[in-house]
């Protein structure tokens, strides 16, 4: 199973029509659209899962065609690094 990151999306793109798209290439597994978590809104991209040659000719036939208006940037998702917590800076304790 891969998984593949989907980005530039109209922000009015919905999961069943991904779904819909990417079911052409093979068998489709599941789709994420990603939203901010404060506002609820659209961020632009999302995942799609699905079986690993399926998955590969996907990638190869939709980056960068158009969809929902928009030119689409599909690749192999990568693993999402560890990112440090706190703000992304150091604080000193208050005396």
């Amino acid at each position: 199973m891969k998984s593949i990151y989907v980005g530039n999306l109209s922000y009015g793109a919905t999961e069943e029509e991904l779904k819909t798209l990417f079911a052409q290439y093979g068998e489709v597994e599941s789709v994420k659209l990603v939203t901010d978590r404060e506002t609820g809104r659209p961020r632009g991209f999302g995942f799609v899962q699905m079986e690993d040659q399926g998955a590969l000719t996907a990638i190869e036939a939709l980056n960068g065609k158009e969809f929902g208006g928009r030119n689409l940037r599909i690749n192999e998702a990568r693993e999402r690094s560890e990112r440090p917590s706190g703000g992304g800076f150091d604080r000193k304790p208050r005396d």
